[in-house]
């Protein structure tokens, strides 16, 4: 009977790891349209965010009703409704470039946001279930994880490729990159549609007459996950957003950028996301004997350590680093900040199959909607860097910052001692 089960979940573990590469693909292409925004619209860096903010801020309204939807009529259909609202939603956005509007394009970018929190509530139980829990579960996250980090890859740099010069392109010139999300929406309804995906938990407890006096908000250490996956979001998406910011604005403007290429600063950024992977890869490899806390201990301290260099070194010192531009490597020059910057994402890497395994730890059968609570905290992706644009408008790009140092400070906290189980005691049967 386990030899059968085994052979069955083979499948449904290669779609979860196919849907986790399109939250990134579609997420990602906020990153390099921030750019384009930017320039396009003569916008202040905070305005800049707005589509990377709408896309998050969906989470917020949609993680609570993506839980239910899991308890009610499960995982495989919650999934496909989200396939077909992202559709629409990188429609929308394509749409925007032919309109030239700003608004429509915000309109896309919520629409998607929708879409990319029904797939995370979705996959992350899942491959956490998938996997038994506990160290397998965080194995089968961050193998995800890796293919999530592809897909990040690809994108700035395919955008980037596309711009050309950054201050003379539109949201149009983006059309390929929009098309090809399209694409994989259609042909993943499609296969998912004939796979069968085992549901970890019943249906049928959403139809319980009995009222339960807890739920996932009655476990500390998923109240504290909740804010630490809300910060991590900001910070993994912070790094990179602010880095490309920097790297192509003007030197003599207010915020002191570097001027360099947008093809250039789109593949630093795709190294960032390509190390990303290499990290999952290298987290999957030792999730099985590395617990989760002690991965989210490490790589806290060592980003702490690479954002205050990226802080404090001289733009003025360069220096040469390999990035990867997509179809291979290439030697570019770069400030020694830029480059401790960029290898963060190696430790982002891990941090959310960290923190997401550590926070639904013994919770049962309150899983299902302890994921939808979950994912309304990642609005942070979209909050966060809000708040680092107003700080790099008032202070400038670096000093920005010190906002990512104090979200890395509470997740060291939350690794240290917020995500400890004390609650053992509520039955979760």
């Amino acid at each position: 009977m386990e030899q059968t089960q085994k052979k069955n979940y083979t499948l449904p573990i290669i779609m979860m790891f196919a849907l986790f590469a399109m939250i990134s693909f579609v997420t990602g292409l906020t990153n390099p349209l921030g750019v384009i925004v930017k320039n396009q619209f003569s916008v202040a860096n905070w305005m800049s965010q707005l589509g990377n903010a709408a896309n998050f801020i969906a989470y917020a309204f949609m993680g609570l009703p993506a839980g239910l939807m899991l308890k009610r009529i499960g995982y495989k259909k919650t999934a496909l409704v989200a396939i077909a609202v992202g559709f629409i939603g990188v429609g929308i956005q394509f749409l925007s470039g032919e309109a030239g509007s700003f608004g429509i394009y915000l309109a896309g970018a919520f629409i998607s946001g929708f879409s990319m929190c029904m797939l995370n509530t979705v996959v992350n139980p899942m491959l956490n279930t998938l996997g038994g829990g506990g160290k397998k579960g965080n194995q089968l996250i961050q193998f995800g994880g890796s293919l999530n980090s592809i897909s990040a890859t690809i994108v700035p740099i395919l955008v980037g490729y596309l711009m050309g010069n950054a201050a003379n392109a539109t949201i149009s010139d983006a059309a390929p990159a929009l098309f090809i999300a399209m694409g994989i929406f259609a042909v993943v309804f499609v296969v998912l549609l004939a796979v069968k995906i085992p549901e970890p938990y019943a249906i049928e407890e959403a139809k319980s007459a009995k009222k339960d006096k807890h739920s996932a908000m009655s476990f500390r250490h998923f109240v504290l996950g909740t804010v630490a996956i809300f910060i991590y979001v900001g910070v993994e998406v912070g790094i990179p957003n602010f880095m490309n910011l920097f790297l192509t604005a003007s030197p003599d403007a207010a915020t002191s950028g570097m001027g360099i290429a947008a093809a250039a600063a789109g593949s630093l950024v795709g190294t960032y996301w390509f190390l990303m992977m290499i990290g999952r890869l290298v987290g999957g490899l030792i999730g099985g004997k590395v617990s989760s806390r002690t991965q989210l201990m490490a790589v806290c301290l060592v980003a702490i350590v690479f954002v205050l260099l990226g802080i404090f070194a001289p733009t003025t010192v360069e220096g040469r680093m390999p990035v990867f531009t997509g179809t291979g490597f290439a030697m570019i020059k770069v400030p020694i900040g830029v480059m401790f910057l960029t290898l963060c994402g190696l430790c982002t890497s891990v941090m959310w199959g960290g923190i997401f395994n550590l926070a639904v730890e013994g919770l049962g059968k309150y899983t299902s909607m302890g994921s939808g609570i979950f994912m309304m905290m990642v609005c942070g992706g979209g909050i966060l860097p809000l708040i680092q644009g107003y700080v790099a408008d008032l202070a400038g790009y670096l000093s920005s910052y010190w906002v990512i140092i104090a979200g890395l400070l509470y997740m060291l906290y939350y690794a240290v001692a917020g995500s400890k189980n004390v609650n053992k005691d509520i039955p979760v049967d």
